[in-house]
């Protein structure tokens, strides 16, 4: 029994060990004209166990301006390139389930938006430095490029205090260049939740789900024998 009541005792001392560790997510952007660098650390332990991503990201196209994203879906077209054309009865009854579909998913949104909104009240903003050096060739235009990202840059502090917990002063710059066209930027921040946080949030979210599931399930039930017994 003696063994029996330590391995108990460990699995307990471990699983309130990862319960109560913080998860510490450093983040460093750097993008300069056409170069993007994205980096991801995750640290536990102060460090002593520590994981880096390397995300690559989306290039400007220099023949044309757009985007150049690789992606495997597809277009909803006919096998033979025309587009798929259909004539579709609006009823009464099309219009009700169309109706409930929509009350269904606005609940859904909610719910899961409470859920996640309080784990994220959860996470700490530890560090939040973005330097952005800004110019377009000419004084008037480079002046209104750089009131626009102030105003960016606002907009997402602003954003981030509202739905995270910001423990730090914010270190935001912009410099302008009157002269030249450029185009420098530089984030770095650390976000940091304790891991038994974000279980939590994972099995009220798994709970929610359930829930939505057994709800439409009985819906559905009731639905069928009302049916039957008309």
């Amino acid at each position: 029994m003696i063994w029996l009541y330590s391995i108990l005792t460990v699995f307990v001392f471990l699983l309130l060990l990862i319960i109560f560790t913080k998860l510490s997510i450093i983040v460093n952007y750097y993008h300069h004209n056409d170069n993007d660098d994205l980096n991801i650390e995750f640290r536990v332990w102060f460090g002593l166990i520590k994981y880096k991503i390397k995300v690559p990201l989306i290039k400007i196209d220099d023949d044309s301006p757009s985007l150049v994203v690789k992606h495997h879906s597809h277009m909803g077209e006919a096998p033979d390139g025309k587009p798929d054309k259909k004539v579709e009865q609006i009823t009464k009854q099309k219009v009700v389930k169309n109706v409930e579909k929509a009350k269904d998913l606005l609940q859904k949104v909610i719910g899961m938006h409470i859920i996640i909104r309080k784990f994220f009240r959860k996470i700490s903003i530890k560090k939040f430095e973005w330097q952005t050096y800004v110019g377009v060739g000419d004084a008037a235009h480079t002046a209104i490029a750089a009131g626009a990202l102030w105003t960016l840059k606002a907009s997402i502090i602003g954003i981030l205090s509202h739905y995270l917990k910001l423990t730090v002063i914010p270190k935001v710059t912009i410099t302008p260049h009157f002269q030249v066209a450029v185009i420098q930027t530089r984030l770095s921040c650390i976000f940091q939740f304790r891991i038994g946080h974000a279980i939590l949030a994972g099995l009220k979210l798994i709970k929610f789900w359930k829930g939505e599931k057994s709800r439409v399930s009985d819906k559905s039930n009731f639905l069928n024998d009302k049916t039957k017994y008309v």
